[in-house]
């Protein structure tokens, strides 16, 4: 009876052990696909850097995506989401659903920087002329999945289950007026068919050294919500104001008293707030006091209830401070992303897999931001995991790296290839769990 179940006990030892050695041999082999494809993965980060689209226009990239899924033997659906591509492998023996995401879009920046590869692109944006540039690594993202993708099929027989490679348009937000980004995708299935178990993304970073990984669980990116405030006056002649009711310098009042907001209404050890008025228009001469002054801004929570809170206080503080000059004021606020929430038990499971890919020494936890990011709505329909790969060359000053959304943003390529590890390691382990 002893031996019968030491024999047992020895069997099924044997068999996790060997189940291990399986598993490691798959994440050796598509490390070293990795090292092989990453001249390639360049390459189409490269063409897509000198070739951006905006926000459901990534007509050109995302035909390129489709090729080259469809010549891997994937699955592929295009149009989804006006522009978005998805792509389905179905490993080669049962499991979990897993989806790797990757934006696809650009923004309307003119480049600055000095590279062969800089972008001469020019388009038309809510009506203005503007320049085209990926200036917050997209590009980059597009070119790591499409590498997952080539390298996961060709191992597709020993794989545990299917991989959804969603490349995704419109991060940024669509065109004033049209629908885009995650919140289209999932309205149009892209989390069924077949049903998502879990799901993974990443984001290259200007600050942070190529070659590292950073992530947080739990609250991990700020909800965005976009305001607009109208402040409605009466006008005057410039030189005599108390004919009139002013807006502008009614809106200068709420502006002030936006801030007061976060500096003394809200419980900042509990979580950050930001609010910000990006842009302000009244009037159009310098001597008429006008009828109208509209402002836009942007808020950044990273706890739901304050969120909700935050959004109650600018109405009320927007509205009364208007009423005491005598004035009117309309306040909209439009929720863009949601708070990007990494699914604690998840990223508990997933962090070994990141220390493969990286090393052990090149991942680790940091502290919440206030960027915002539309993966976000993924996680409301499975759990998920999003997290920071480092796009900084070695040496440089973090405060001093040229930020997203500018004309000089810039990344060194070299942390690319630990991206596409990080993505493989990651399903290859989901894949075996137990």
């Amino acid at each position: 009876m002893h031996r019968k179940f030491l024999f047992v006990i020895l069997f099924a030892v044997s068999k996790q052990l060997f189940a291990q050695s399986d598993v490691e041999k798959l994440k050796s082999s598509a490390s070293a696909a990795a090292d092989k494809i990453e001249s390639k993965c360049i390459a189409w980060r490269r063409d897509f850097h000198q070739n951006p689209e905006l926000g459901n226009q990534e007509t050109r990239t995302a035909k390129i995506i489709a090729a080259h899924l469809l010549k891997l033997g994937i699955e592929v659906k295009e149009g989804v989401a006006k522009t978005g591509v998805v792509g389905i492998l179905k490993g080669g023996k049962p499991g979990p659903c897993i989806a790797l995401r990757a934006d696809i879009d650009a923004l309307p920046v003119v480049e600055r920087v000095n590279i062969p590869f800089a972008s001469k692109q020019k388009t038309t944006y809510n009506g203005q002329e503007v320049g085209v540039m990926h200036a917050c690594g997209h590009d980059s993202h597009t070119a790591m999945l499409m590498s997952v993708a080539e390298v996961l099929s060709g191992m597709k027989s020993e794989l545990k289950g299917t991989i959804k490679f969603i490349f995704q348009p419109a991060e940024e937000g669509p065109p004033e007026g049209e629908e885009g980004g995650a919140p289209l995708m999932i309205k149009e299935g892209v989390m069924e068919n077949p049903k998502v178990d879990v799901i993974f993304g990443l984001h290259i970073e200007s600050n942070i050294e190529a070659g590292t990984i950073r992530y947080k669980s739990g609250s991990f990116m700020a909800s965005s919500d976009w305001f607009h405030i109208v402040v409605k006056g009466k006008g005057s002649h410039g030189s005599q104001p108390w004919k009139g009711i002013d807006p502008i310098q009614v809106s200068a009042q709420i502006i002030e008293g936006l801030q007061t907001i976060v500096s003394r209404q809200m419980e900042l050890t509990k979580a950050p707030v930001v609010i910000t008025v990006g842009k302000i228009n009244g009037g159009v001469r310098s001597n008429i006091i006008p009828e109208e002054c509209s402002m836009d801004g942007t808020i950044r929570t990273l706890d739901r209830d304050m969120q909700k809170e935050v959004h109650e206080r600018i109405r009320t503080t927007a509205t009364k401070i208007a009423e005491a000059s005598g004035a009117t004021a309309i306040v909209s606020i439009d929720t863009k992303t949601l708070v990007t929430y990494n699914t604690p038990e998840l990223v508990k499971k997933m962090i070994p897999s990141l220390q493969s890919a990286a090393g052990a020494d090149k991942v680790a936890e940091i502290e919440w931001q206030t960027g915002a990011e539309d993966f976000s709505y993924y996680g409301t329909k499975a759990p998920a995991f999003f997290f920071y790969l480092g796009g900084m060359p070695k040496g440089i000053d973090p405060k001093k790296a040229p930020p997203h959304h500018t004309a000089d943003f810039f990344i060194d390529e070299s942390g690319m290839k630990t991206g596409v590890k990080a993505f493989c390691d990651l399903v290859i382990d989901y894949m075996n769990m137990k």
